[in-house]
């Protein structure tokens, strides 16, 4: 009940379309229901008066059943009109609320999410949502206020007529819902849980499909996928199973409902309490009734499966951010001088440590060098900096201050950086480059882009820079991609550029000439370069190198210093050459 309360409260920028879209099916409803007895009323009247040779006003009840028949049309298309409206708007609000939501949990809090389970939270989950407006709260609010309704109209003519219509209104209002509620409640649940489970396992074996077809395991998957269908199948066979009983038993209450009328009725006609026209209006307004409660079944048929949706929607976006940040961030400096002293951290808290005891610093107009084998806790340094996580112990200064006292997209916006899983957005090149500085002109573009030795193939394509990149780049190689990451982070012209394995992907000469380049354009714009790598070419521009190792710093010095002391640099230093070799050869 916590989470319909919650969903409520999310609704309430627009419950003034809300409560519309109630009184227009509240509306047109009664306008049906008066239709109906009218009708029954008036063809009656009319043969008893033809049969009896007498005249009547049928002026004023065939005026009447016109107006209930275009209130009723007009009521219906008013209905559909504004309950839709409210529904969009709601299901739009409640996107960008859980897109906010997830945006502090990028990228620490996300990773253990597939992104297919994501896609299905944001999509099909929020989608299920529209159930609580359209199909529970209108049809539940409406059948309240229509049952009050229905019961004092025939509370008028006789106290046993409302009761009757009283108690059957409850038996298919309440009772049936609440039957398939409880017995569907558990199958809506797993539905939703297995449909979000089938768009994962689509969405993941969309993306390694040239994997599964090299190795041999598409046909293992596709059978996964085919037994998700089938049990999502299965569930959905269930749910309409309970959907035809409770329309049934909907049915046999309605015309139990009529019968009812007709019994208690036709003694108070001969008594002469009743006039026989009356008789025909009270079993069809009895008959028409039934229309408030009809949506009531399924609304709680599906309110578990809704339910269920919602709860995994809350449950990620309750979820704390790795990151806290501050109430009153100071603002940035216009130079950057960042400092990690004694910093530990561990990925979870039982963990062992990823870094250990890590002091360093990053002057403005400084290039420093990172250097270690791959699962040294080299490109942990570049999360921490970036403030995707913070330290167990020790700190991370910033111009003297903890880094934690600056927000952190603020922070962000002053670097540039080139990570080792280089994403391109299924949009052009151009809109791809663009993502680091919008107003960059095409001068702009094209220096990024000959720095990144990216510019002549770019040119070489028929469309230029407006070349499709296709899904995650698919159309670009691995090292065309990498390049194009390149000139978008130099685009960018931020105080600090920092390069996660750069080179990965390319050539040897084609990395060495990259990195001269990153290196030049780093001294000509006094930026601070951070290079995270295993590789040691260009390293002898660097100001300083650190080396780690299992999470710890073990040697700290320049290039010259670093092989005079023949240590751990050294070893890796002759290793890089001799790979490098063998490759030209």
């Amino acid at each position: 009940m916590k989470d319909l309360i919650r969903l409520l409260r999310l609704f309430k920028p627009y419950q003034g379309w809300m409560l519309l879209g109630m009184l227009l099916a509240f509306v047109t409803l009664m306008a049906n229901v008066l239709l109906m007895a009218v009708s029954g009323w008036f063809i009656t009247a009319m043969a008893m008066a033809g049969v009896a040779g007498v005249s009547m006003n049928y002026f004023t009840p065939a005026g009447l059943i016109r107006f209930a028949a275009i209130a009723r049309t007009a009521g219906r298309y008013g209905e559909r009109l504004v309950t839709h409206e409210a529904t969009f708007r709601i299901l739009s609000e409640l996107r960008v609320w859980f897109y906010q939501k997830l945006e502090p949990l990028a990228p620490a809090r996300l990773e253990a999410y597939r992104s297919g389970d994501l896609l299905s939270r944001i999509r099909a989950d929020i989608d299920k949502l529209d159930n609580v407006y359209l199909r529970l709260l209108v049809p539940v609010v409406v059948a309240m206020l229509a049952t009050l309704v229905f019961v004092l109209v025939l509370w008028f003519y006789d106290p046993l007529l409302a009761l009757v219509e009283f108690t059957l209104l409850m038996v298919a209002g309440v009772m049936v819902p609440w039957l398939m509620n409880r017995w569907g409640a558990s199958t809506g649940q797993q539905m939703v849980t297995t449909a979000a489970q089938m768009r994962s396992a689509l969405v993941n074996d969309l993306q390694g499909m040239g994997e599964l077809l090299v190795y041999g395991a598409a046909d293992a998957h596709a059978a996964h996928i085919r037994q998700l269908s089938q049990d999502l199948a299965a569930q959905q066979q269930k749910m309409s199973g309970l959907q035809g009983i409770s329309q049934g038993a909907l049915g046999l209450c309605a015309n139990l409902a009529m019968w009812g009328m007709l019994l208690v009725a036709i003694p108070l006609v001969s008594e002469g309490k009743l006039l026989p026209p009356q008789l025909a209006m009270l079993a069809l307004f009895a008959l028409a009734s039934f229309e408030a409660v009809m949506p009531l079944p399924l609304a709680f048929q599906t309110l578990g499966e809704t339910l269920a949706a919602a709860r995994r929607i809350f449950s990620l976006a309750d979820m704390p951010p790795a990151v806290t940040e501050p109430e009153q961030p100071l603002p940035v400096p216009e130079t950057l001088h960042f400092a990690f002293r004694d910093v530990d951290f561990r990925y979870q808290p039982e963990g062992t440590d990823v870094l250990h005891n890590i002091s360093l610093d990053l002057p403005p107009a400084h290039k420093l060098a990172i250097v270690g084998a791959t699962g040294s806790g080299k490109s942990t340094l570049a999360s921490l900096l970036l403030r995707f996580r913070e330290p167990v112990s020790g700190e991370i200064l910033l111009d003297g201050q903890p880094l934690q006292q600056y927000h952190g997209e603020v922070l962000r916006q002053h670097i540039a950086v080139v990570s080792q899983q280089t994403h391109l957005f299924n949009t052009t090149l151009r809109e791809n480059l663009l993502l680091a500085r919008p107003d960059a002109g095409q001068e702009a573009l094209d220096a990024a882009c000959q720095l990144a030795l990216i510019h002549d193939f770019i040119s070489s394509q028929p469309q230029g820079y407006d070349t499709w990149a296709g899904e995650t780049g698919v159309r670009l190689s691995g090292g065309q991609a990498k390049r194009i990451a390149i000139a978008r982070a130099v685009l960018k012209n931020a105080a600090v550029l920092i390069l996660d394995e750069p080179t990965e992907g390319l050539d040897p000469e084609t990395a060495q000439q990259v990195m001269a380049n990153l290196v030049a354009h780093a001294t000509a714009q006094r930026q601070s370069l951070l290079l995270i790598t295993h590789r040691l070419h260009g390293l002898e521009q660097m100001d300083s190198i650190h080396v780690m190792d299992a999470g710890c710093i073990i040697e700290s010095g320049t290039h010259a210093q670093l092989l005079a002391a023949k240590g751990h640099y050294q070893q890796l230093s002759v290793s890089g050459k001799l790979l490098v070799e063998k490759i030209k050869t």
